[in-house]
């Protein structure tokens, strides 16, 4: 029995081979043009379907992260702010600190990148197949906070838990609601020695008993983050004030 290629698009698409049904008639062509033989346009069609399950699985791992942009290291200007800690920045980038279930503590002064780096080594994270959950910290202590109240911390603490990695961006950045401390804490011990963690802060780590208004809390959360950790402080400009004028350049150029 000969099929057509619309039957045959029809009949992959009922066996879910949507990578093979997008590409089928240029396999097709190419036969028909002798660039290459069943063998070899069977073996693209696998592998066109392999490539397209590869890409929608990890769409699913991004939306699942928590990410909503798309950030690389690769777009870092070292030349711009020269004072970054470049060679510790590259070398968490092989994520290594992952597998070894370390976590990482990026300090320091708004805009010099904390959060683009952290937002980096996530996604990278998440293209290496890792389990991997963003948050911003005051989002993330609400959603506790609110959760603690309603009985349904259980069902919001199980993702963050079997996190392989958990990144909580730009700690301090708004006022914790109270109890903040005790839900930071629970959700950091948890992990402890068992999955790798992100903290990113523009506050110094002396400030954090203040802020956290539980000097009792602080030492032991410390403690966990430092013990297996890497400390990366961030000094120098801030990208947000390039970027700005360069957006006032744009701006006045056009006008």
């Amino acid at each position: 029995m000969t099929m057509t290629i619309t039957e045959l698009e029809k009949a992959l698409k009922g066996l879910r081979l949507s990578g093979m049904t997008a590409t089928l008639q240029a396999r097709a062509l190419q036969v028909d043009a002798s660039q290459m033989n069943f063998l070899e346009a069977l073996s693209w069609l696998v592998q066109d379907e392999l490539d397209r399950r590869r890409s929608r699985l990890l769409e699913r791992r991004y939306a699942h992260s928590g990410l909503t942009e798309r950030k690389s290291l690769k777009d870092l200007d070292w030349s711009y702010n020269p004072k970054l800690p470049k060679r510790d920045i590259l070398e968490l980038g092989t994520l290594k600190f992952v597998d070894a279930k370390e976590d990482v503590l990026l300090l320091g002064k708004p805009g010099t990148g904390k959060s683009h780096v952290a937002k980096a080594l996530a996604l990278h994270a998440v293209d290496r197949g890792y389990k991997v959950a963003y948050r911003e910290a005051h989002v993330l202590l609400e959603e506790l906070h609110e959760a603690r109240q309603l009985g349904t911390l259980a069902k919001i603490r199980a993702p963050l838990i079997a996190a392989q990695l958990l990144v909580i961006d730009d700690l301090f950045l708004r006022r914790l609601p109270a109890g903040a401390g005790d839900e930071l804490a629970d959700i950091l011990m948890s992990r402890y020695e068992k999955a790798a963690t992100i903290v990113t802060s523009n506050r110094p780590i002396e400030d954090w008993a203040t802020l956290l208004g539980d000097v009792v809390v602080v030492a032991p959360l410390l403690d966990r983050l430092m013990h297996h950790g890497h400390l990366l402080r961030f000094d120098g400009k801030s990208w947000r004030l390039k970027e700005a004028a360069e957006r006032v350049a744009k701006q006045a150029a056009t006008a």
